[in-house]
């Protein structure tokens, strides 16, 4: 389905990724951890397409979106949630729900994503009418990717979406990101802070350092490779 080929990225003249390469199959959850400042958000804003590849090629579907519009790319199924949620704090988590759905075919489909989003999030049912930066901070991660869901992704990238939630909120995250690949179907790219997590959650990872994948494999063979346990996983 996704498709990165050899990317260089760079902001400017600092270039933060070299040759980076990975595959995302139709369904499949995928994880890329690293430590901080390895060039794991740059990877998704390069695919997400906020960011544009010196060198390389990103394909979604065999369709070429290297020089793709963000708007572009979501409209042929990719959504993004970014590290910090970027809600609309004065709209109600309705209203922040239905901005998710812009698109025409998500629009036709509103009432019934938002049932499915309400299902996998019940905390923000109850919320349905409050204001979006009046929530908790595992609340508001709830509503950014029940947004993102809105749009009907056929891949969500998600970026460091436990980041400062609490361990037992970061769990409910972690559980729904699971339901949302294995009931709904819709591929995940994930990236990480809790390397534990990201690879219980995942199939296949991919280790990237100083803007190079390093290892790549399937999950639970990281989990036991020394290196991965020495660097990440303090073992």
């Amino acid at each position: 389905m996704l498709e990165v080929e050899n990317i260089d990225v760079a902001y400017g003249s600092l270039q933060v990724l070299w040759g980076v390469s990975l595959k995302v199959s139709e369904g499949e959850m995928v994880s890329v951890i690293g430590s901080n400042g390895a060039g794991k958000t740059t990877l998704l804003r390069a695919i997400g397409g906020l960011l544009y590849p010196r060198k390389g090629r990103i394909r979604l579907f065999n369709n070429d979106i290297t020089t793709s519009k963000p708007t572009v790319r979501a409209a042929q199924g990719i959504a993004h949630v970014m590290e910090g949620r970027r809600l609309f704090p004065q709209l109600t988590v309705e209203e922040n729900l239905k901005m998710g759905a812009y698109l025409p075919h998500a629009w036709k489909k509103r009432h019934e994503t938002i049932e499915t989003v309400f299902d996998l999030f019940p905390r923000l049912k109850e919320r349905r009418k409050q204001l979006a930066g009046t929530l908790s901070g595992g609340e508001q991660q709830m509503l950014a990717i029940g947004r993102a869901l809105m749009m009907r992704p056929k891949l969500l990238l998600l970026d460091e979406p436990s980041l400062g939630l609490a361990p037992k909120v970061a769990l409910t995250i972690f559980d729904t990101v699971k339901k949302i690949n294995e009931v709904e179907k819709t591929a995940i790219l994930l990236v990480e802070q809790n390397v534990y997590y990201s690879l219980q959650l995942s199939k296949r990872a991919y280790v990237i350092e100083n803007g190079r994948i390093v290892l790549e494999g399937m999950s639970a063979e990281l989990l036991e490779n020394p290196e991965v346990k020495k660097s990440y996983l303090g073992k």
